[in-house]
């Protein structure tokens, strides 16, 4: 039989400190758009992260690779998963709430298994994922809500941004693991960072102008948590959880990311969500529980003993 990999109790706590970490990415985002613009906020974000990264594979001395092929993977990566998704929700942000916004993005699995089930012969939708999937997707309505469904207009648009920074993780995860098999990880997220870096900068410059660096402080410590914490540190993090309690476990971050977000929302910026955005979130949860599974094997095991 199967086991399924057990979560160390260190990995427990870094589970609980990446999910914060994540969760209040989308705080610093809604600080650091207060007084500077949409790709710049992106570009410090990479730029920042891509620094620090080079300076970890530097001092731990592992070679970047110099084939032109593995260097245009890696810009596919950094667009799908740095450029895209971050300038979607520092766009989107602009017009919705954090709480909301941090549930529409834990979509990104539901997408995930999709596109998966699509490309690869071996993530074919079972019943029990078809049925997760379809919760999902139930509860990412639901969270919009109807209206926004219907009419077309800067809020809906903003919602809509969110989804397609889920779908783009999602791309990136199929296009990693056709394209990047074999690299190791921390050398594959610094080459997409330094990819990242090299497009978002120009970008930054031309559409915001030449930022002025005299920001307030709370918008230095949004910035710097962006780049060192949710984009350095957390990529680091994300790949130490995965080899120490396996992809299935990973799951539990998406399932904590959202609601550490509608905390800090409602603490520090005093929001507030309707309830429609709770079901939502709650239908979506009850989807990635079916998509995982372990929730279904243990209620079976239960009743069999």
């Amino acid at each position: 039989m199967h086991m399924q990999k057990t979560i160390p109790a260190r990995t427990w706590g870094e589970i609980i400190l990446l999910s914060v970490i994540w969760g209040g990415s989308f705080l610093a985002f809604n600080l650091a758009l207060r007084e500077i613009g949409v790709f710049t906020t992106v570009a410090f974000r990479i730029a920042g992260g891509a620094v620090i990264l080079v300076g970890y594979i530097a001092f731990r001395r592992m070679a970047l690779p110099k084939s032109p092929r593995i260097w245009g993977a890696f810009m596919v990566m950094g667009a799908l998963n740095n450029i895209i998704p971050f300038s979607l929700i520092a766009w989107g942000q602009l017009n919705i709430s954090v709480g909301l916004a941090s549930i529409l993005n834990a979509s990104t699995a539901i997408f995930g298994v999709v596109l998966a089930a699509l490309v690869f012969a071996d993530e074919r939708l079972s019943p029990r994922k078809l049925f997760g999937v379809l919760l999902g997707f139930l509860g990412v309505a639901t969270a919009i809500g109807l209206s926004s469904l219907l009419e077309f207009n800067i809020t809906s648009l903003s919602q809509l941004a969110m989804i397609g920074a889920a779908l783009s993780y999602a791309f990136a995860g199929v296009w990693a693991r056709k394209t990047l098999h074999g690299i190791k990880p921390q050398v594959a997220a610094t080459g997409m960072t330094i990819c990242s870096t090299v497009v978002i900068v120009p970008v930054a410059f031309w559409v915001d102008g030449v930022p002025t660096l005299n920001y307030m402080p709370a918008t230095w410590a949004a910035l710097i948590h962006l780049a060192v914490l949710a984009t350095a540190l957390a990529y680091l993090m994300y790949y130490r959880i995965l080899g120490a309690a396996g992809a299935g476990n990973l799951m539990l971050v998406t399932l904590t990311v959202a609601p550490v977000a509608i905390v800090m929302g409602v603490l520090v910026l005093g929001e507030t969500l309707q309830a429609q955005a709770y079901v939502g979130f709650g239908l979506l949860v009850g989807g990635l529980l079916v998509l995982d599974g372990r929730a279904l094997r243990q209620r079976k095991t239960i009743k069999q003993s």
